[in-house]
């Protein structure tokens, strides 16, 4: 792909995991020519260990630009799974009845609504909400156990099955012309005059728009573009059961049953740097909060677990930003992958195709860090 430019794509897309795929495939529905370069399944793919939920109640507390954008992207969910379901055949299996987020003492009750609240006032009432007291929720999930006090309760969340979901978006992108270069790994990328050459151990790319989707790799790709991008690794353990007859019409914040009637419990917070080994002590609390939650889960038999890393920034929020140093070279990274999913298709890919940038990112560039990031280095 050297020289001759005829062949060249319009974007190249640095990772094929759910962020990257739903930028392409939006690139993709916006006419654009798009290449993705995908590390493949030798990479650090938080896509596959993926919790799978579709969530919004609860994000952006005292950032509303991101509990809009998350608002905003749930809603744009049920176009995302009717257009891969057309284009593909691949059902994500969404499921969009709200989500239940389960309150354990009078305290959590109160700090809940609190927040809620303060979401709801701050998006000018724009986020439907309930509480729920303990006889409130087992109207609406009879299985909950008694340590369950009450919940809140938001119409926006769901949850889809996030390996169906990359696939789809892979066959999706692909079909509308996208090319996957798997196996690739991206060492460095040099602006040029007019646009960029990115360095992959097997060939030399070249394209007047580039897209940092790499994960955890964004970190040292997005200084060759002038950008910035501080984001590390946050690990997340998952148990899965066997499957069981079907008892939870909703998705929580800790127990899923899937659309195969299996039980995904979650997950944990970790900060272990690069490390994805599940860890006994970790999984047996998940194991009990689940049981906890659910009490007839006790007796179920558990037949997978894992680890996977998040890719998450210094605050916990995406980073969403085009380089002024070289226009035409964008960051996109986020630990929401799911949940992004449409507005990343739908939202991102037609800025990045040319067209205006969402009002809410202004709030995401990677520069926020910069100045904390002084202000530590110079306490030291």
């Amino acid at each position: 792909m050297m020289g001759n430019t005829a062949g060249r794509p319009d974007v190249l897309v640095v990772g094929g995991g759910l962020v990257g795929a739903a930028v392409a495939y939006g690139l993709a529905r916006e006419g654009r020519k798009v290449t993705v370069l995908d590390q493949g399944d030798n990479g650090l793919r938080a896509s596959r260990g993926n919790f799978g939920l579709v969530w919004v109640q609860g994000k952006g507390y005292g950032v509303s630009p991101y509990a809009r954008w998350t608002r905003s992207s749930a809603q744009q969910w049920p176009g995302l799974a009717a257009a891969l379901l057309e284009e593909t055949g691949i059902d994500v299996s969404l499921k969009q009845p709200g989500g239940f987020h389960l309150c354990f003492s009078d305290d959590d009750l109160v700090e809940r609504e609190a927040r809620l609240a303060a979401l709801s006032a701050e998006l000018g009432g724009d986020y439907p909400y309930q509480m729920l007291d303990a006889r409130e929720l087992r109207e609406r999930i009879p299985a909950v156990g008694p340590a369950a006090i009450g919940a809140s309760y938001t119409p926006m969340d769901g949850h889809v099955n996030p390996l169906k979901l990359l696939r789809a978006l892979h066959e999706a992108m692909q079909r509308r012309g996208v090319t996957l270069v798997g196996g690739e790994e991206i060492g460095r990328i040099d602006a040029q005059p007019r646009g960029f050459a990115v360095h992959g151990k097997r060939n030399v790319w070249h394209a007047p728009r580039v897209v940092l989707a790499a994960g955890l790799g964004n970190r040292a790709l997005a200084a060759d573009v002038g950008l910035h991008a501080p984001v590390a690794p946050n690990r997340g353990q998952v148990l899965v059961s066997e499957r069981i007859a079907p008892f939870l019409d909703y998705p929580t914040l800790n127990v899923r049953q899937t659309d195969e009637g299996s039980v995904q419990f979650g997950d944990s917070m970790e900060e272990v740097g690069y490390n994805d080994f599940t860890t006994t002590d970790v999984l047996s609390t998940i194991a009990r909060r689940g049981i906890r939650s659910f009490p007839l889960l006790k007796d179920v038999r558990l037949v997978r677990m894992w680890a996977a890393l998040r890719v998450y920034s210094p605050d916990g929020l995406p980073i969403y930003e085009q380089s002024s140093r070289y226009p035409g070279a964008f960051v996109v990274t986020c630990h929401s992958g799911v949940t992004l999913a449409a507005a990343h298709a739908m939202r991102i890919a037609p800025w990045v195709a040319g067209g205006t940038i969402p009002d809410e990112l202004s709030a995401f560039r990677g520069g926020r860090f910069l100045s904390a990031e002084r202000t530590a280095s110079h306490a030291h």
